[in-house]
């Protein structure tokens, strides 16, 4: 994807292999929204084989085969809401659209599973962006010793249409 472009049907999303594993950590661990007080949660953060293994994870690739614009990682548990674990837009793609993409992508996975929702724990600065794909607000999650800092605590309703 070019600068300036947005996504399309086209771009492709994927369920992650191994052989993404160091790329979806080098995303995770040189995003700019984890910079300076945040840095600490990223610090050391690898996403591995194990991991792709055992969540559903998806990738969004500029083409087959290219650059990895963005993912997330879908938690499947008991009836009810699943989770959001991870998401996260690559710096270069950010902007253009992939976000959304992904959380449409997030909702209709999450609808086929039969949940009636999503969970997320958003990184703070980040609560926009699920407010504004029809997440809403229901609580807080207070700092502990593994993130010193409350985060705000969504709820993605998917048991109707999902984010346009």
């Amino acid at each position: 994807m070019r600068p300036g472009t947005t996504p399309t049907a086209a771009t492709p999303i994927r369920r992650a292999v191994p052989r993404d594993a160091g790329r979806l950590t080098r995303v995770v661990r040189t995003s700019r929204a984890y910079a300076d007080r945040y840095a600490s949660a990223v610090a050391g953060y690898r996403v591995g084989p194990d991991y792709l293994a055992a969540h559903r994870v998806f990738v969004a690739t500029e083409g087959d085969g290219g650059p990895v614009l963005g993912f997330y990682a879908l938690v499947l548990g008991p009836p009810g809401p699943a989770e959001l674990d991870l998401m996260f837009v690559a710096d270069a793609a950010q902007g253009r659209g992939i976000g959304r993409l992904l959380a449409a992508h997030l909702a209709a996975e999450a609808r086929a599973a039969g949940t009636t929702g999503v969970r997320i724990v958003a990184h703070p600065p980040a609560e926009g962006f699920y407010l504004t794909v029809g997440a809403h607000r229901v609580g807080t999650v207070l700092a502990s010793p593994s993130v010193p800092w409350d985060r705000p605590e969504l709820l993605l309703p998917v048991d109707g249409p999902g984010p346009e």
